[in-house]
């Protein structure tokens, strides 16, 4: 069975598309652009509208772009122009592929407690020294709103999730909403980078 983040989606899949497709993340895009080689391939994970995977596309990187909603998919493939896998997180088995994982506000909807092997599978999808950016509403523990549930996180709280799962944090930063009407809310911006060596002890 979907769960209901998954439905909200499929039911309102043109309203959140309308919604989100103009919204300028050119910022926090060219951000994480700037650690990534030339032709670089880039995961578009939780793609939505797809409006980050057509800029990845427009700028020369190859793209992979999935969707757990099937609606997403359909939408998200029209305005790309290529298809968008209907796949979930907890089904990723990549391996070493990508230089870049692009999860911009869809790892949000990703339970707490199964963040962390999450979090694990983006590492090991990620090539040596690979680049991760994810996104979540800025706050503390799980959060329901209207039919939607969100994990949310600070720039502190963040730090542990991903020092976890074998990346260094290269950019921490709080950040308002790009969508027009909605610049009072925040959100928290993380980069990391996948590393290959153990953290000593303390």
């Amino acid at each position: 069975m979907l769960d209901s983040n998954v439905e909200y989606y499929n039911k309102n899949a043109d309203s959140f598309f309308e919604g989100s497709i103009n919204a300028d993340m050119s910022y926090t895009r060219d951000k994480f652009m700037s650690f990534l080689p030339d032709n670089a391939v880039v995961l578009d994970a939780g793609c939505g509208s797809g409006r980050d995977s057509k800029a990845f596309l427009d700028t020369g990187f190859d793209v992979m772009a999935f969707d757990a909603s099937e609606e997403m998919c359909k939408r998200a493939s029209e305005h790309i122009g290529r298809k968008v896998a209907n796949m979930r997180f907890e089904n990723m088995s990549f391996q070493d592929e990508f230089d870049g994982i692009w999860a911009c506000a869809s790892l949000l909807h990703v339970p707490m407690e199964q963040l962390p092997d999450i979090m694990k599978k983006m590492r090991i999808a990620l090539k040596k020294d690979g680049i991760i950016y994810t996104s979540f509403k800025y706050g503390d523990g799980t959060k329901l709103r209207g039919e939607r549930r969100f994990s949310d996180f600070n720039e502190k709280s963040v730090i542990p999730l991903f020092e976890a799962a074998g990346f260094e944090i290269i950019h921490n930063e709080i950040g308002t909403d790009s969508r027009p009407g909605r610049e009072n809310e925040k959100w928290i911006n993380v980069i990391g980078r996948r590393h290959d060596y153990l953290r000593k002890r303390s």
